[in-house]
């Protein structure tokens, strides 16, 4: 089922997997275009039923507590992005030579619908930053005066980008492995990723199945596949990737940039790939001190951003002006409050691994906050990098012995206090007991390492109950 195929989807039978932020909006752009749709889910909880009402009164079928059997006569199915490949329903489809879409594979067969001109998709992936990418691209992208918005993986629909009545120049897409997984047709104008390190593994089945699929993002690209000098992985995927006559290679660095790069010269973002005679010459896009936070993470979000920008024709200035306006979102290395002359940052977006050890190299002397679910994670090469760091360690929730092992093998001098509770409360009793073991000048950095779901409904009430524990301690 070609995108050339499906220009007539008056009575196609499609079936859409999963109710939610990706389901329910594709089973209403399938209705609204005339194709019989059959929307099935594992759960039949409340939520479900009610959402259930809601698109039967539309004339949608909905089919709760199954979505293991194809329905009869299926002839293309949509899925949510968090399906797992291996799913039941998946291997009939496969039988029955049934094709599977993702919600951005819809999406990009639907963006030229009705005659428009599609924006181009600038897109995003990697392990970690790529939310804080995507806005610093979109604030630039708006200094520069372009219509755009950022979308995909970060809570914005693109079906309703693509659809909808607004009309954009450019598109700046956050884009997971799981969506990538199920987006075959693809082809964003330039893509980056920004770093792989093992996460997901449960879901894609192995490490280099988890870096085929972000990899993904640079098949078609037209001008550019940025990637990490830092992590050659990146590049490893660019150089497999089938790209559009006259694609280019372009690096971002937190050092000096060589040519085709852009990196960090004396406090100064410049740009070594999108200026003349790049052999010679390089242009100054902003000062390091134009980043919030300046972490040296951050900095490379905002160096692979720029670079977006920049293969989009986006001028110097714009750079400058978009990462002066942009604010990160909450519970992103979030400065919190100084009590007693230490400061209590949040980063509790920090659900993996990588991402916290990125958050413990921002600061000298930590006591880190750490714990969670850890979805199949193994410590010890965050500790043994960050062990230097660690002033003392405070651990909560349910995989905190893995990290407390860890820390036995690889700082067996750092102080620790296993808290063996995992309800709300004892994020209180973690912030107590961080401020006994802090001294001033320190940090103490709720960074866990892990996912929140053992004991809060996600990172951002994690990193809520952080600050109002370290308002507590103020009060």
């Amino acid at each position: 089922m070609g995108s050339q195929e499906v220009t007539n989807w008056q009575g196609k039978r499609v079936t859409v997997a999963g109710l939610g932020v990706s389901g329910i909006p594709a089973a209403k752009v399938l209705h609204g275009l005339g194709a019989l749709v059959t929307v099935v889910n594992d759960g039949d909880d409340d939520r479900a039923r009610a959402q259930a009402v809601e698109l039967e009164a539309l004339g949608v079928t909905v089919r709760l507590g199954d979505g293991a059997t194809l329905p009869e006569g299926t002839e293309l199915i949509v899925t949510a992005p968090g399906w797992q490949p291996d799913k039941p329903l998946f291997a009939a489809a496969a039988e029955a030579g049934v094709p599977v879409w993702g919600d951005v594979e819809l999406a990009w067969r639907l963006r030229e619908l009705d005659g428009r001109e599609p924006a181009p998709w600038l897109a995003v992936t990697g392990t970690n930053g790529k939310t804080t990418t995507v806005q610093m691209l979109a604030s630039i992208l708006k200094a520069a005066g372009l219509r755009t918005a950022a979308v995909g993986n970060i809570g914005v629909s693109l079906l309703d980008a693509v659809l909808g009545e607004e009309k954009y120049d450019v598109l700046a897409v956050e884009l997971s492995s799981y969506q990538l997984h199920w987006a075959p047709s693809l082809r964003a104008h330039s893509g980056a990723v920004l770093n792989l390190a093992p996460d997901h593994l449960d879901w894609h089945g192995s490490m280099e199945a988890y870096a085929a699929d972000k990899g993904r993002i640079y098949e078609g690209n037209r001008v550019a596949c940025v990637y990490n000098v830092a992590d050659k992985a990146t590049e490893d995927l660019v150089r497999a990737a089938d790209v559009e006559e006259g694609c280019r290679a372009v690096g971002f660095t937190l050092g000096a940039p060589g040519p085709s790069q852009l990196g960090v010269v004396d406090g100064i973002l410049v740009d070594r790939a999108f200026v003349e005679n790049r052999q010679k010459n390089a242009q100054e896009l902003a000062e390091v001190s134009d980043v919030t936070p300046p972490a040296p993470h951050n900095i490379a979000n905002a160096l692979a951003a720029a670079a977006l920008a920049r293969a989009f024709g986006v001028p110097p200035r714009a750079v400058r002006d978009g990462l002066r306006d942009f604010t990160p979102d909450a519970h992103r290395i979030a400065h919190v409050a100084d009590v007693d002359e230490v400061a209590y940052v949040d980063d509790s977006k920090a659900t993996n691994t990588h991402a916290a050890e990125a958050s413990l190299a921002a600061y000298e002397s930590i006591v880190w906050i750490a714990g969670g679910l850890a979805k199949g994670a193994a410590f010890d090469e965050l500790v043994a990098r960050s062990a230097k760091r660690l002033r003392g360690v405070v651990l909560i929730g349910a995989d905190r012995a893995l990290i407390r092992e860890a820390l036995a093998r690889h700082a067996p001098e750092v102080p620790v206090v296993d808290l063996d509770r995992t309800d709300t409360g004892a994020m209180l009793a973690a912030v107590q007991e961080a401020r006994r073991l802090a001294e001033p000048g320190d940090t103490v950095l709720l960074a866990p390492a892990c996912a929140s779901m053992d004991m809060f409904a996600n990172y951002n009430k994690r990193g809520d109950a952080f600050a109002e524990a370290v308002r507590e301690l103020g009060a």
